[in-house]
C-alpha cells in the first residue's frame, strides 16, 4: 500500500498553503476547538487539495493554527496549536501520550484485556483517527482524506511507539473515507501480517472480525457496559437484540444466566456469536442465536425475558436523519419494554453522535409512557476512559446508555 499523492509536507511548517479566516471567527479556536467550518474562511491559496495540511491564520495575518483540509461543512481538522511540522515525530508524541495514559489507568499492559482503543480521534488530539489494539494486532481507520494520506507516518509512528507490544498493524478504512475523494483505498496490513484474530477482554476470548466487520471488527466502547450487565445476569433469562459479535451474551453467560438468546438480522454477526460463545463456553447448551429482524423477534417472543440488551448500530449518521433516529429509538424501546416481564431489566443504547444524551432519554422517557410500564432509571451509560472526550470538543461524546428497572 503505497502514499497517497496528496502526502502532506514535513519539515517547515510556515512552508505549507494558507487559509485566512474571517473577522472574529478565529474565536472557537481561541478556545482549542479542533474544527473549522467551512462558513468560517474568507479565503485560501491556490492549489489547496483536500488531505494538506494547511496553515490557518486570523484575518489580521496572524498564525493559529494548522490542521487537514477538507471538502465539507468542517474544512479544516485542526492538528496544533502550535507552530510545528507535522510529520513522523509530530504523530509519535502524540501516540506516546495516548499510550501514557491509557497505561496510567490500568487499560494498557493488563493481560486480563488486551482489547482497547489507543486513539480516539479529536479526544487524543489526533482527528480522523481511529486506532484499536486487539492483542498483537492494531486495527487503524482513517475517517478524513489527511489521516489517510498520513497513514505511512502514522504506521512507522505507530512501530515506534507500541515497540514489542504489537506484531501486525491493519488498516481499515475502505468505507470510511469520504466516498467523492475518489482514493479507491482497500483494507489491508501496513505491517506485519499474521491473521490471528483472537483478543481477550476482562478474560473472556473473542475472535475479533477486522477485514470485513463493522467499525475496526469490535465494538470496544461497550466494555465497561457489558462488565455491568454480568452483574444483573444471575439466573436470567437475557435477550441480546443486535448481538453482532455476542459480547453482551459472552458476559451474560459467564455471569451465570439461565439462558441467553442472540439475535442480529446479519448471518455473519450470527457465525461470529456462536463461535464466540464457543470458545468462551464450549458445549454450554445455555445459548441460541437467531438470524431475524428485531421487530419481528420481540413480537414473537412476549413475557420471556427479564433482562433484555438493545444495542442498534447507528440511527443517524447526520444531523438531517436526527428526528427519523428518534422515532426509530422510541419504536424499538416501546417494543422491548411491552415484551419484557415485570421486574426486568432493559439495557438500553444509542451510538449516534447526533442524537443528545437529552434526545435520547426524551425517546425513551416516550416510549415508556406509550408501553405503560413504571420505569426507573438504574444507571446512566457512556463510553469508556479509552474513548477519551477533549473537553473543547463536547462532540466526542456520542455513547449514551440507561440501565431501566421495569415494573
Amino acid at each position: 500500500m503505497t502514499p497517497n499523492h496528496h502526502q502532506p509536507l514535513s519539515g517547515n511548517a510556515m512552508s505549507r498553503r494558507t487559509i485566512i479566516l474571517k473577522k472574529g471567527k478565529e474565536e472557537s479556536l481561541q478556545r482549542f476547538h479542533p474544527w473549522i467550518f467551512s462558513g468560517a474562511i474568507q479565503r485560501m491559496d491556490e492549489g489547496i487539495e483536500e488531505g494538506d495540511v494547511v496553515d490557518v491564520l486570523t484575518a489580521a495575518g496572524e498564525w493559529i493554527a494548522a490542521g487537514h483540509y477538507q471538502i465539507g461543512s468542517i474544512a479544516v481538522r485542526v492538528l496544533t496549536f502550535k507552530q510545528e511540522a507535522i510529520d513522523t515525530a509530530f504523530f509519535a508524541a502524540r501516540l506516546q501520550s495516548a499510550l501514557a495514559m491509557r497505561e496510567r489507568i490500568g487499560i494498557a499492559g493488563n493481560p486480563q484485556n488486551d482489547t482497547y482503543r489507543l486513539v480516539h480521534g479529536e479526544g487524543d488530539n489526533l482527528p480522523g483517527l481511529v486506532i484499536d489494539c486487539y492483542g498483537r494486532t492494531a486495527v487503524m481507520q482513517a475517517h478524513s482524506v489527511g489521516m489517510h494520506c498520513c497513514r505511512m507516518m502514522v504506521c512507522e509512528a505507530l512501530i515506534q511507539v507500541m515497540g514489542h507490544r504489537i506484531d501486525n498493524i491493519f488498516y481499515k478504512s475502505e468505507t470510511t473515507l469520504p466516498f467523492k475523494a475518489g482514493l479507491g483505498q482497500e483494507n489491508g496490513f501496513l505491517y506485519g501480517g499474521i491473521d490471528d484474530n483472537r483478543a481477550i477482554e476482562n478474560g473472556l476470548a473473542f475472535h475479533v472480525d477486522w477485514l470485513k466487520g463493522q467499525k475496526t471488527g469490535f465494538f470496544v466502547d461497550q466494555r465497561d457496559n457489558r462488565l455491568l450487565l454480568e452483574q444483573y445476569a444471575k439466573d436470567k433469562q437475557v435477550l441480546n437484540m443486535f448481538c453482532y459479535t455476542g459480547g453482551f451474551s459472552v458476559y451474560a453467560m459467564r455471569g451465570g444466566a439461565h439462558l441467553v438468546h442472540s439475535v442480529d438480522s446479519s448471518a455473519k454477526a450470527i457465525d461470529l456469536t456462536n463461535r464466540n460463545v464457543a470458545m468462551n463456553f464450549p458445549g454450554d447448551n445455555r445459548h441460541q442465536a437467531f438470524c431475524d429482524d428485531a421487530f419481528r423477534f420481540l413480537d414473537a417472543h412476549d413475557d420471556l425475558y427479564d433482562l433484555i440488551i438493545l444495542d442498534p448500530p447507528a440511527f443517524a449518521k447526520h444531523r438531517a436523519a436526527l428526528h427519523n433516529a428518534l422515532k426509530g429509538y422510541t419504536r424499538l424501546n416501546v417494543k422491548g419494554l411491552e415484551r419484557i416481564r415485570k421486574g426486568g431489566i432493559l439495557f438500553t443504547f444509542s451510538c449516534s453522535q447526533v442524537v443528545s444524551k437529552e434526545n435520547f432519554r426524551n425517546a425513551v422517557f416516550t416510549a415508556a409512557a406509550q408501553a405503560g410500564r413504571n420505569v426507573r432509571i438504574l444507571h446512566q451509560l457512556h463510553q469508556p476512559a479509552d474513548h477519551p472526550i477533549n473537553i473543547y470538543h463536547p462532540e466526542g461524546e456520542y455513547l449514551k446508555g440507561l440501565v431501566l428497572y421495569v415494573e
